[in-house]
């Protein structure tokens, strides 16, 4: 059965990931960085305010701050997208694949701005009142009604896309194979199916104490425990590329070098190099995928261009720094050479060969930080997609489902979980990026009011 279930999600994420969709999520980034005029990036010390809380003595509808939002999306896109995605695309698309997850993630600044701004410019309100955002609400609210079948088909989508499947099957594997292993716990050759249901279980335990609180309980949990986690990942990462420095230059040179000659390990083709760079990007950043959008939509501020700043500061953060800093490693310790592990044990041997045991406590803590807080922000997401379509009531349905596929997760193999989350992403990201495309002009013409407003000193920040 669980063979069956590999086919089918193999199959189904080949046919969603396809060249039309790499022109839609690479062609649409484009678009909206040449449409803004690169205001993105010219207001990036403005953005840097925002989250310093500067401008948080404003009112307005949502539930948490603009930090709390942007450290909610970050619990959702740092973790395993940036340490296991980045490991999974090495191994299959090469050292070239990185150079093409670089470029979604600054076509991605752009596009993050767009979409989370619309978040907030075009939040709608549920059947209990309450003010909800993200892509399914900017299609019913901004857009005529022949559109809105866009929004069913996103929550649709991040009904499954929007399961802990990668999470939970990263977190299970590194407990399993850096943690009880080498404790002696359980042995190498042993069924290993037990351990993964156990795991799963205590996992599912964990998600129901914070996933029950709600969001504001999971932006909490995320404001303390990302921030932390993230500097003492780079950190390590800072201290591995201190001491291996030489070959940093070497290492870059072969990323650029590689992402045009299509040298991949898993099909020797220049389209397998940038497919697998931009799917494992999109992962990494959820830039035009909708989720964070989900999470930006919640932020309390009557200014939606002020989300759109914060938000596109999470692809600069998850993609540029910490899935470089990844990427460094295992090309520096050589193992994606000589190992046949995959995703996150990968980046665990990676850590291991150039720190040690030291290196494998660090990996193991961050990853299961990282993990578990993507799992809590994920029950948010998938949430919001069930109350869209079946209403708010019916929301404790979908987290009895959603723990109950924690536990499945923790017993499927890796490609299961990555081609039932990649192809429900590719779906997600058509609704997303099409009414984005739309409201473009409403959305520069916002920004521009905005700015403009900036220039001429209406905005007071807090000294």
């Amino acid at each position: 059965m669980l063979d069956s279930l590999q086919t089918i999600a193999t199959t189904f994420a080949d046919y969603a990931w396809g060249y039309p969709l790499l022109i839609l999520l690479l062609g649409g980034g484009l678009f909206f960085l040449l449409y803004s005029r690169f205001a993105p990036f010219r207001y990036l010390p403005h953005a840097w305010d925002l989250i310093r809380g500067r401008f948080d003595h404003e009112r307005g509808p949502g539930e948490i701050t603009h930090f709390q939002a942007l450290s909610a999306a970050l619990a959702g896109t740092i973790g395993m997208g940036n340490i296991g995605g980045v490991a999974v695309a090495i191994a299959v698309g090469g050292p070239g694949a990185i150079f093409w997850m670089w470029v979604t993630a600054v076509l991605g600044i752009a596009t993050k701005f767009f979409t989370c701004s619309a978040a907030v410019m075009f939040r709608g309100t549920d059947d209990e009142g309450r003010v909800r955002g993200g892509p399914m609400w900017v299609i019913k609210t901004g857009l005529k009604p022949r559109w809105h079948w866009l929004a069913n088909l996103f929550c649709a989508a991040g009904l499954i896309g929007c399961l802990p499947a990668f999470q939970t099957n990263q977190l299970v594997q590194i407990s399993r194979e850096v943690i009880a292993v080498p404790a002696g716990l359980l042995s190498p050759g042993a069924d290993h199916f037990r351990f993964d249901l156990v795991a799963g279980c205590i996992l599912a335990a964990l998600t129901a104490v914070v996933m029950f609180g709600g969001l504001q309980r999971i932006a909490r949990v995320a404001t303390r425990v990302v921030p932390l986690m993230a500097l003492i990942y780079l950190a390590s990462a800072a201290l591995i590329i201190a001491m291996n420095i030489e070959t940093v230059p070497g290492i870059f040179s072969d990323i650029v070098v590689q992402a045009f000659t299509g040298s991949a390990v898993g099909g020797g083709a220049l389209g397998t190099v940038i497919l697998y760079g931009v799917q494992r990007g999109a992962f990494s950043n959820e830039a035009g995928i909708g989720t964070e959008a989900l999470a930006h939509g919640a932020a309390r501020t009557n200014e939606p261009i002020r989300e759109g700043l914060v938000a596109m500061l999470g692809p600069i953060v998850d993609t540029l720094i910490i899935c470089t800093a990844t990427a460094l490693i295992i090309l520096i310790s050589g193992v994606h050479e000589s190992s046949d592990a995959g995703g996150v044990t990968l980046t665990a041997q990676a850590f291991g060969a150039t720190l040690g045991s030291a290196g494998l406590v660090i990996i193991s803590t961050c990853v299961l930080a990282f993990g578990i807080t993507t799992i809590f922000t994920y029950s948010f997401y998938g949430s919001q997609c069930f109350a869209f379509l079946f209403g708010s009531r019916r929301e404790s349905i979908y987290r009895a489902a959603f723990l109950i596929c924690v536990v499945i997760a923790a017993v499927v193999s890796l490609e299961t979980a990555i081609g039932f989350i990649d192809g429900s992403f590719a779906l997600m990201a058509i609704p997303t990026m099409v009414s984005t495309l739309l409201l473009a002009p409403k959305i520069r013409c916002a920004a521009r009011s905005y700015f403009s407003r900036l220039a001429a000193g209406e905005f007071a920040p807090r000294r």
